[in-house]
């Protein structure tokens, strides 16, 4: 039988097998374990490896911001924030025009960061060994499943 066939067939099956959240989890858990030796090399968990991706594509971002983006709240960004910056990699500075506002911004050592994260993205895309409509298409389809369930 056709593989989506087979899916869409035993959609209330309780075999791991048919289950879309485990090959979710399992994909998840392999890129994250595949991240691990190449962020180690710059210092970096996955999580602080995200915050920095955000400040090196808009050089600075309010806490409430980087949550928004990064879809996590204050309380699980306030730690990866503190050892940011406990690693000279971020400043967070209460911004002048709304004292209760923090602004996250860019060390030098943060910005120079930048250019030895370059080759991760490469590294990751060569093992996950997809064409880039491949790569297009899944990550297409994790953007409607994540707003998809956002709504439910």
């Amino acid at each position: 039988m056709d593989p989506a066939v087979h899916d869409h067939v035993q959609e209330g099956s309780l075999l791991l097998d048919d289950q879309l959240c485990f090959a979710l989890y399992a994909a998840s858990r392999s890129v994250t374990a595949r991240y691990r030796p190449l962020l180690d090399e710059l210092g970096l968990t996955y999580p602080q490896y995200l915050v920095m991706l955000v400040l090196w594509e808009q050089g600075s971002a309010s806490v409430r911001d980087l949550g928004t983006a990064l879809q996590l709240e204050s309380s699980t960004l306030s730690p990866l924030l503190k050892r940011l910056e406990a690693g000279d990699l971020i400043r967070r500075e209460r911004r002048t025009d709304d004292e209760r506002s923090v602004a996250i911004r860019l060390t030098e050592s943060g910005a120079k960061l930048r250019e030895r994260a370059r080759g991760v993205p490469l590294a990751i895309g060569d093992a996950m060994g997809l064409t880039p409509e491949q790569h297009a298409t899944v990550k297409h389809l994790l953007r409607q499943l994540t707003a998809n369930l956002a709504r439910a």
